[in-house]
């Protein structure tokens, strides 16, 4: 990643590792696509290239992804979904064209209509719709971090899975029980 910006968290399901784009929500806000530039390189990553963004498509994009953060969050607490986020979620989903398309793999890949932003806001649209509705194996999850406490999608075998991500969240946490621990042992 190009340095001056924090990486990617990046995830196996499309919709919440777009939220993880703002990351530590309820601390120091951490902005992982701060310019459209950073939106363009996320959505190649996530294999959905577009050819350029402009300003007005990363407000599109950011205020998508704080809808599936609000509808998924109000999904994990079994919450009525907020009625301005599933419009949001719903105009994305509708506003562009993507197909999906078969790999000579096996593998389903997304094609764009015509690499522009919105195409791909569309695939991730749906892709949160597709969770949400409850169409996919796991179950909405929130972070247990106090700092970030993330929407995630469990699709843990015993699906009590408790940070979004164990690599972050769940060292930070395992780290703070330890010194506390050690801590009260050197009393």
């Amino acid at each position: 990643m190009p340095a001056g910006f924090p990486d990617f968290r990046l995830g196996n399901v499309l919709a919440t590792s777009f939220t993880a784009t703002l990351t530590e929500r309820r601390g120091d806000a951490v902005e992982r696509i701060p310019t459209p530039h950073r939106l363009v390189d996320w959505l190649a990553v996530n294999g959905l290239a577009v050819e350029s963004c402009t300003d007005a498509q990363l407000e599109l994009a950011r205020e998508l992804r704080e809808s599936i953060h609000a509808a998924a969050t109000a999904g994990a607490l079994q919450d009525a979904l907020p009625a301005s986020a599933v419009q949001v979620l719903n105009d994305r989903s509708t506003q562009g064209r993507a197909a999906a398309v078969l790999t000579p793999e096996g593998e389903r890949r997304w094609q764009l209509g015509s690499s522009r932003v919105e195409d791909a806001l569309s695939v991730i649209a749906a892709d949160a719709i597709s969770i949400i509705a409850g169409e996919r194996d796991g179950k909405l999850a929130l972070c247990a971090s106090p700092t970030c406490q993330a929407a995630f999608f469990d699709t843990s075998q015993s699906r009590t899975r408790k940070w979004c991500d164990m690599n972050t969240c769940g060292n930070r946490q395992k780290k703070a029980r330890f010194i506390a621990n050690q801590r009260k042992s050197s009393l």
